[in-house]
């Protein structure tokens, strides 16, 4: 449990990105706060709850779905601009209390390795923006943000824009059906092509071909070995491929 000795609630961007890049104390973003004191560093810090910035909206457009970064999960399992799909991977992310709770950019900034909504939004071409000192802004592909962390030094994720269009599916293997995956293959087609990703095999969900597959090196745990994973990643790959049309 992190040692909080401090609380700001700023009113603005501008605010909390001058909080955040104080050289001390040690500052930490709060958006939904469902995961901020699970940490196990024991390092004080101060917490910046976004709360009272906005970016709690979504707005569709022709081929694009703009999500801001404070959108709850519960919201956008909801809302009918949002890929079926993808809602339907929101209701994995946990139970509803913490999905009223949760918010996508928190969400996207933990990149949790079995976030299946992580791997929906790598599908969707998700591009992430970040806010950063000065307040400047930046655009970076959701799939280079969860490879390189060292982007979000600095920066608040204000953000989420993903395509709307392509025919999806996804196949999961967890211990129970309530329970979070062991693995999961998301896969999205389009004219351009189909774009897999997959949880459970990396420190977060990644993006993959399927003739790469085998040479994943998946973490192991008391859920499954890192074969096991790989054999569930072929598996659910091939089911997903199937669904898409493609040749398994």
């Amino acid at each position: 449990m992190q040692a909080i000795v401090g609380y700001h609630r700023p009113e603005s961007l501008a605010a909390a990105l001058s909080l955040l890049n104080r050289k001390s104390p040690r500052s930490v973003v709060l958006a939904g706060g469902t995961s901020l004191n699970a940490s196990e560093s024991s390092q004080p810090i101060e917490m910046i709850d976004l709360q009272a910035i906005g970016f709690d909206q979504i707005r569709s457009g022709s081929a694009v779905v703009e999500i801001g970064a404070m959108v709850r999960l519960s919201d956008l399992a909801a809302h009918q601009a949002i890929p079926e799909l993808l809602r339907e991977l929101t209701t994995r992310e946990g139970p509803n209390t913490l999905r009223n709770a949760a918010t996508i950019g928190g969400t996207i900034a933990t990149g949790h390795p079995d976030s299946e909504l992580v791997a929906g939004c790598l599908v969707y071409q998700g591009r992430v923006t970040l806010a950063t000192a000065g307040g400047a802004t930046q655009s970076v592909e959701l799939n280079e943000l969860l490879a390189d962390r060292s982007k979000l030094e600095g920066s608040i994720i204000i953000g989420l824009e993903i395509e709307s269009g392509g025919t999806a599916a996804a196949e999961r293997t967890g211990r129970t059906p309530s329970d979070l995956s062991i693995v999961a293959a998301v896969g999205r087609r389009t004219v351009a092509g189909v774009r897999l990703a997959l949880t459970g095999t990396a420190s977060t969900p990644i993006l993959v071909e399927p003739d790469a597959i085998a040479d994943l090196e998946p973490p192991g745990d008391f859920r499954g070995s890192s074969a096991y994973r790989r054999h569930l990643a072929q598996t659910l790959t091939r089911r997903v491929t199937e669904q898409l049309g493609e040749p398994s």
